[in-house]
C-alpha cells in the first residue's frame, strides 16, 4: 500500500499540476473517484489517507483545477467534482447537479524575497491589483513602500505568478481584486480563467507554489496549506475594515462567521472581502458537485459516506492545515440536501438520509 501523506502532498509542488491522489497502488472497484479543485487537495489527501486506513476504501482524486472538475462531473466521468467557484443555482438545475460546501480556507499571496520574512510585508487590495495589472514592477515601488515604512524593500523586479488553468483559486483571487479595484474589474475581471497582462503562468496551486519558490522576486497566490507546508513567505493583507491581518485559521473563521448558508440557494455563497477587523479578505469554501440522479448510485453512496465521515471526523485534521471545518448547523443542512440524491428507482443513495 502506498499511502499518500502530507510529505507527498508537499512533494507535489514540484510535480506536474495534474496531480493524482491515489491511496493505493492498485485501483479497487470500491475506490471513490473525483476530480477538480487543487485548493482543498492537501486536506482531501489527509482525510483520504485516514479514511483508507479506517475503512479500506480509497479515493482517486485528480487535482486538476475547478474547471476540469466541473467538466468531468458534467460529463459523468467521475462520481463527484470539486470546485472553489460555486455553481449558480440555474446551472445546477441545468446539469442535474447538487452542490454543497465541504471545507473553507484562504487564498494567500506569497513572495520569494530572500531579505523578507513571512508576514513582514503587508499589502492592500488596490496595490495587489496594481501588481497583477503590471502597473507596479519593483518591490521598492512607492505604493508598497508607503504601506511598509519600517521595511527595507529591495529593488528586485516583481515577477507576478498566476494560475494559467481554469480554477476556483483564480475565481476567489480575481473576485477579491475586482471588489477592491474598479480598474482591475474593468480591465481583467473576475472569473476562473482571465487574460493576465503580464507575468508567469503555472498550473494548479502546486505549480504556482513551485514557480514562486524557484523565481527570485516572485509573487504568487495559493491556498494557505500549500504556503504553510512549503514554508513560503506569506504577505499580510489590509482587510475591508482597514486592519492588517495575517493568514491563519482564526482569520478565515472570522471571514466565514457571517456566512448565511441557510438562505443561500444551492449553497451559492462567496466569502471574499468580508467585513470584520479580524477577517482574512480572500476566504472561500470548496464545493462538491454530484449528480442528483447518479448513474452509479452505489458509488455515489460511498462518496457521501466519505464526506459524512470527513464532516464528523475530519475537523481536527482540517484545523491542523489551517482550513475551516463546516459548522455543525451547515452539515445538518447539507445532509438534508443529500436526501434529494436518488437512484433511478427513487431511493436515496445515502443510507443516512431520512
Amino acid at each position: 500500500m502506498n499511502h499518500l501523506t502530507l510529505k507527498v502532498a508537499r512533494a507535489a509542488v514540484c510535480m506536474a499540476a495534474a496531480a493524482t491522489l491515489a491511496l493505493s497502488a492498485t485501483a479497487f472497484a470500491a475506490d471513490i473517484s473525483g476530480a477538480g479543485a487543487t485548493f482543498p487537495y492537501p486536506i482531501y489527501a489527509k482525510w483520504a489517507d485516514a479514511y483508507k486506513k479506517e475503512t479500506g476504501i480509497g479515493l482517486n482524486y485528480q487535482s486538476i483545477g475547478s474547471g476540469g472538475g466541473i467538466k468531468q462531473i458534467t460529463a459523468k466521468t467521475v462520481t463527484f467534482g470539486a470546485s472553489d467557484q460555486p455553481m449558480k443555482p440555474e446551472d445546477l438545475d441545468k446539469n442535474g447537479l447538487i452542490q454543497f460546501p465541504m471545507v473553507m480556507g484562504g487564498v494567500v499571496p506569497v513572495a520569494n524575497l530572500k531579505s523578507i520574512k513571512p508576514g513582514e510585508i503587508k499589502l492592500d487590495g488596490a496595490t495587489l491589483a496594481a501588481i497583477y495589472m503590471g502597473k507596479i514592477s519593483k518591490w521598492n515601488d512607492a505604493a508598497i513602500a508607503k504601506l511598509n515604512p519600517d521595511v527595507k524593500l529591495p529593488s528586485t523586479a516583481i515577477a507576478a505568478v498566476y494560475r494559467s488553468d481554469g480554477s476556483g483559486t483564480n475565481f476567489l483571487f480575481t473576485t477579491y481584486l475586482s471588489q477592491v479595484s474598479p480598474t482591475f474589474k474593468e480591465s481583467i475581471g473576475a472569473a476562473t480563467s482571465v487574460e493576465w497582462p503580464s507575468g508567469i503562468g503555472a498550473k494548479g496551486n502546486e505549480g504556482v507554489a513551485g514557480m514562486t519558490t524557484q523565481t527570485e522576486g516572485a509573487i504568487g497566490y495559493v491556498e494557505y496549506a500549500f504556503a504553510k507546508q512549503n514554508k513560503m513567505t506569506t504577505i499580510n493583507l489590509i482587510n475591508k475594515d482597514g486592519k492588517a491581518v495575517e493568514p491563519k485559521s482564526s482569520a478565515f473563521q472570522a471571514a466565514a462567521a457571517g456566512a448565511d448558508w441557510a438562505n443561500a440557494k444551492g449553497y451559492y455563497l462567496v466569502l471574499t472581502n468580508q467585513a470584520g477587523a479580524d477577517s482574512w479578505p480572500i476566504t472561500g469554501a470548496s464545493f462538491i458537485l454530484i449528480h442528483r440522479q447518479p448513474q452509479n448510485p452505489a458509488a455515489a453512496g460511498d462518496a457521501l459516506k466519505f464526506f459524512s465521515w470527513a464532516y464528523k471526523t475530519g475537523g481536527k485534521m482540517a484545523d491542523e492545515l489551517d482550513y475551516v471545518a463546516m459548522p455543525a448547523s451547515v452539515v445538518s443542512l447539507v445532509e438534508k440536501t443529500w436526501g434529494e440524491i436518488k437512484g433511478a428507482d427513487g431511493k436515496p443513495v445515502w443510507m443516512g438520509a431520512k
